[in-house]
């Protein structure tokens, strides 16, 4: 099994909490963050109203902040959705690396929700329809593409964090991101794990992409207009 974060009555926490007012400060130290991001959340707070026809993320560390919130949005949507609905011949093995894998990315969103405050973009609305979620082939393919490009979305916005503290809690999810891009290439094919669609042969690092690249490929999955135009660059 992956090394969970969260186990099946701690998530209920996190879901029950998601559903009515909660404390923040005793939700960031539930799930392990420092006063920091939250200080500096309540000090930006936003309404996200429409901007360009679409939910502004914001500008400054809240503003990537929120642009990782949106992916873990999608993630944990997905994931959800897996778990819901498990594709037909799924092993009893498999549909419990998916529930890790969920509790992760339910875990994540909530932390980052909670984290921003007032400062966080409204829930976003999700498109999996062409998505196949019976289908094995249909559900991995798209769960190697999310996390793909999740890995890929924070290494290239952690240049733009300007908070050390920020930066740290970006590189902690992350690292578990790398772990369930690894999972699921090798459920598709073995020994595809860190193949040189992923990492670059000749630096040895993974890859990395702006903002702009990964919205325009997170937004097949992502019915909700999404303006990132005041992001840092």
């Amino acid at each position: 099994m992956l090394n969970k974060e969260l186990n099946e009555n701690q998530l209920s926490v996190v879901l029950d909490a998601a559903k009515k007012p909660f404390s923040r400060r005793k939700f960031l130290g539930y799930v392990g963050a420092g006063s920091a991001i939250m200080a500096t959340a309540a000090a930006c707070k936003k309404d996200h109203g429409t901007s360009n026809g679409g939910v502004d993320l914001g500008s400054g560390d809240m503003g990537v902040l929120n642009y990782a919130y949106a992916l873990e949005q999608l993630e944990a949507a997905f994931y959800l959705k897996i778990v819901a609905s498990p594709y037909t011949g799924m092993t009893a093995t498999e549909m419990g690396y998916f529930k890790d894998i969920r509790n992760h990315e339910v875990a994540h969103r909530e932390f980052l929700k909670a984290a921003l405050g007032s400062a966080a973009i409204p829930a976003l609305e999700v498109d999996f329809s062409s998505i196949n979620f019976a289908d094995k082939a249909s559900v991995l393919g798209a769960a190697k593409a999310f996390e793909d490009v999740g890995v890929s979305a924070y290494n290239g916005a952690g240049r733009l964090l300007t908070n050390p503290v920020n930066l740290g809690l970006a590189g902690k999810i992350v690292s578990v991101e790398a772990r369930h891009a690894a999972f699921i290439r090798e459920l598709i094919a073995v020994n595809t794990f860190a193949d040189n669609t992923a990492v670059d042969d000749t630096t040895g690092l993974d890859l990395a992409r702006t903002p702009a690249q990964v919205l325009a490929i997170a937004g097949v999955y992502i019915k909700t207009k999404i303006d990132a135009s005041h992001l840092p660059s």
